[in-house]
């Protein structure tokens, strides 16, 4: 008796042993089954349906010697040397995702216009979740069993106040409404670079494939553009400087040049010393503001060619296309995850009911 209840219950049932179990309980797994096809099929129902519109480009990264040798050409014949003048810092592709995940960045994507199915006029990003989109039952599902700990934590707490302060300069000030706009935003915007190919891959997931498709257009564009500023963020500013400088100079230089034309006007005959003197130091004082306004003039230029020199290039690979499928699971694979789901539930099923009432009939 002891030596039979050390024995496993399945320890004298060989491999065909097991699948006879199955087998005559096959009722059980046809049952199941069917139970987790019908499960698939309401999941494959009730997702909702998101698109996925793509685009790739190429930063250039740097400058090629063939186009620093036409720009060195270029400012030698306007008569200066740019041997000297150093660009700003490259922006690398892996810095892009920190880019796309800044506040800023993320703030001009709530204002992004969309065109939506149901309307005539495009409205913004924010004004079509906030007024328009309705979350299918699985998102609902979700929202309230995986969101729960976190609702009831925020009504425990309250409602956050509106708190109003003095705009302060350099802060950012982030409402709760916005919060939860970027926490989708990150879900539905992705980033990815290729530092080996130097591509950028930019994919953006929205219910409908228009939308998809001018979000990520949207996206590609603030991109270019936020990296193209950060870029010449310094030769801009240096050419806004000498500008300046350079209309200072320029009327001061008109100025000395009609005070030199009125002089010889008034003087066209020339015979007394202090009338030459004061000749002479117009003069001077002509050719010093000439020389200062040529110099600028070509500082000017120089700034100018810089900011040219340092706006990053951008080559699109992959243009930005209407998606025609569905990027979410579809129907078909639901279906086949939840029957093969089913079919091995009810396996194991079988074999631990099995096992639990030969352990009982042992233990007798």
């Amino acid at each position: 008796m002891s030596e039979n209840a050390s024995k496993s219950p399945f320890e004298e049932l060989t491999l065909s042993g097991l699948a006879t179990v199955v087998w005559n309980r096959r009722k059980v797994v046809y049952q199941v089954t069917l139970l987790f096809v019908v499960l698939g099929v309401v999941v494959a129902l009730v997702s909702p349906k998101r698109f996925s519109a793509t685009s790739t480009f190429i930063p250039q990264v740097g400058e090629s010697p063939s186009s620093q040798g036409a720009l060195g050409g270029l400012a030698s014949l306007a008569g200066f040397n740019l041997s000297g003048v150093s660009g700003s810092s490259d922006v690398p592709p892996a810095l892009y995702p920190k880019i796309a995940l800044s506040v800023s960045f993320q703030k001009a994507l709530l204002n992004a216009k969309i065109h939506v199915d149901a309307l005539d006029s495009a409205i913004t990003y924010q004004e079509y979740y906030d007024e328009i989109y309705s979350p299918g039952v699985m998102e609902s599902v979700k929202d309230y069993t995986v969101g729960l700990p976190g609702k009831l934590v925020k009504a425990l707490k309250g409602e956050p106040k509106e708190v109003i302060v003095q705009e302060i300069t350099g802060i950012v000030r982030v409402s709760q409404e916005e919060y939860s706009h970027f926490k989708r935003l990150n879900s539905q915007l992705k980033v990815l670079p290729n530092e080996k190919d130097g591509i950028v891959t930019v994919h953006f997931e929205m219910p409908e494939p228009l939308m998809a498709a001018e979000m990520t257009k949207f996206s590609v564009d603030l991109l270019q553009e936020e990296v193209i500023q950060f870029k010449i963020k310094n030769a801009k500013e240096q050419l806004r400087f000498t500008e300046e400088r350079f209309s200072e100079r320029k009327k001061e230089f008109e100025d000395a040049q009609m005070k030199l034309a009125n002089f010889k006007d008034r003087n066209q005959n020339l015979n007394s010393a202090y009338a030459l003197s004061q000749l002479q130091q117009l003069e001077a004082n002509y050719n010093f503001y000439f020389d200062v306004y040529t110099e600028l003039a070509k500082q000017v230029e120089q700034a100018k060619l810089q900011v040219a020199k340092d706006t990053q290039v951008f080559s699109i690979l992959q243009p930005v296309t209407l998606p025609i499928e569905k990027s979410n699971i579809r129907g078909s694979f639901v279906l086949i995850i939840f029957t093969m789901m089913g079919f091995s539930f009810s396996i194991v099923y079988i074999l631990v009911s099995e096992y639990f009432k030969r352990l009982k009939l042992q233990s007798q």
